[in-house]
């Protein structure tokens, strides 16, 4: 079993941008090992979801189990989440995916395993597909690909659209806020330049698949979908019957975190696509 996640470094670091902005992170550095031991090959960076921070559960079960393996690791906040800077209505899918870009070429070495919970799911793949010698491996937690498109827009009532497409914004009930979820017209036109789904992906590396079957926010039918999309031969579905959306119960932390480190490991480090 995994230990008790370590409490979050204060003050976290500041990751510039050219326009001004900066990104909100922590990171731990590789430990130093001996020329012969490449146990902690890959680094790994953790890709939130859609109004979530660096600061939730598997973010920091993830910063633990690599500290206690020297494995390097990143965890940041897009811009308009969390720490970082920017308003969350005037960003979209694109600036996120810019950052976790932005975050792995200046915060990282060397082959990086991205571990994308729901929209970070999305993000991790886009990433995957800019920078393909980069990422050894690819970890989604219920992962959400076209979600904007599939999750959001074919969901909503004749007079939710309407509201969007008047307003350029809908206010969402949230199931884990107080305050509801503003989804926009420019994020869900954004979305509709950026989907995945409906066609082959040509990513190589090895993903593994988490989901729960008893996720209410992305069925986990998606999981196989996906998988189908990939041109990768090693895809695998884990599926976990009763786990929800989250997936942050100790036993979804440890079956997280194993699947991390298989993919971390010199092994996988070492499959990566050349």
């Amino acid at each position: 079993m995994l230990a008790q996640p370590v409490p979050p470094s204060p003050g976290p670091k500041a990751l510039a941008r050219p326009d001004g902005a900066t990104i909100a992170y922590h990171r731990l550095h590789r430990k130093q090992r001996k020329r012969d031991d490449a146990g902690a090959a890959a680094g790994v960076v953790f890709l939130g979801g859609y109004r979530s921070d660096m600061t939730g559960a598997k973010a920091l079960a993830l910063e633990d189990a690599c500290a206690r393996a020297g494995r390097a690791f990143v965890r940041f906040d897009y811009r308009g989440h969390g720490q970082s800077q920017g308003r969350f209505e005037d960003l979209v899918l694109g600036d996120w995916i810019d950052d976790a870009l932005r975050v792995i070429d200046g915060l990282t070495e060397g082959p990086q395993v991205l571990v994308g919970s729901s929209m970070g799911g999305w993000i991790m793949l886009h990433a995957a597909l800019r920078r393909p010698d980069r990422v050894a491996g690819l970890v989604g937690v219920a992962a959400a690909p076209d979600f904007t498109e599939d999750l959001m827009w074919a969901r909503f009532a004749p007079a939710e659209r309407e509201t969007l497409m008047r307003d350029g914004v809908l206010l969402l009930p949230s199931a884990y806020s107080g305050e509801p979820t503003p989804v926009t017209r420019a994020l869900v036109d954004d979305g509709r330049a950026r989907l995945l789904l409906a066609g082959p992906i040509a990513i190589g590396c090895p993903v593994r698949l988490l989901h729960g079957m008893a996720d209410p926010d992305v069925p986990w039918e998606v999981a196989p979908r996906l998988a189908a999309r990939l041109a990768s031969p090693d895809v695998r579905i884990m599926l976990v019957k009763d786990g929800d959306h989250r997936l942050s119960r100790p036993q979804d932390l440890d079956l997280l975190a194993a699947a991390v480190e298989d993919l971390a490991s010199a092994r996988g480090a070492h499959d990566m696509p050349q």
